[in-house]
């Protein structure tokens, strides 16, 4: 899927916010790359008898921060997965209010995660939990999800903000 033409043109804070989502994005791609070479390494290993101790905790940890990273790019280009088939036949003014509609839960959804998620980093933290094998602290993993749904919600204030002059270009 192609981005609209706004999230091509952005500047400002705007495009500031598309190029670090994008970045962080690309990030993303390099930890799902790392969680793909530990398993190549784990089947390997399997093979001539040398085992890759904590394959699992590193894919467990890997696997969610990427898909959290990947959070803000969907929304920022509008590659969310939509349901076409109810909207074919709407017009520009309806999309419009659904885009706005979706990222203001967006929005909504992203802030409240923040705020649980950076909760449950501070008990993980304060318990002292790690990984078994390992010994991984487990609040790590929550750092850079926790910059994830901050890239999320400017992600979607952004895309609140663009919606919303598109309803009013529409009127």
């Amino acid at each position: 899927m192609e981005a609209p033409p706004e999230a091509q043109n952005r500047t400002g804070f705007f495009g500031a916010v598309t190029r670090i989502t994008v970045i962080w994005a690309l990030l993303g791609g390099v930890v799902l790359t790392a969680v793909v070479l530990v398993n190549v390494a784990t089947v390997l290993g399997g093979i001539v008898g040398v085992p890759f101790p904590g394959d699992f905790e590193l894919t467990e940890i890997g696997v969610a921060v990427a898909a959290f990273m990947f959070l803000p790019y969907c929304q920022i280009t509008g590659a969310n997965v939509t349901a076409d088939i109810f909207t074919a036949r709407a017009g520009p003014r309806t999309l419009a209010a659904f885009a706005l509609l979706a990222s203001l839960v967006a929005l909504g959804f992203s802030l409240l995660l923040l705020w649980r998620m950076q909760a449950g980093m501070a008990d993980q933290r304060a318990y002292g939990y790690e990984t078994a094998i390992l010994q991984v602290q487990i609040w790590w993993g929550f750092v850079p999800i926790l910059v994830s749904l901050a890239l999320l919600a400017a992600a979607s204030a952004v895309t609140l903000v663009e919606a919303a002059r598109g309803i009013g270009r529409r009127a």
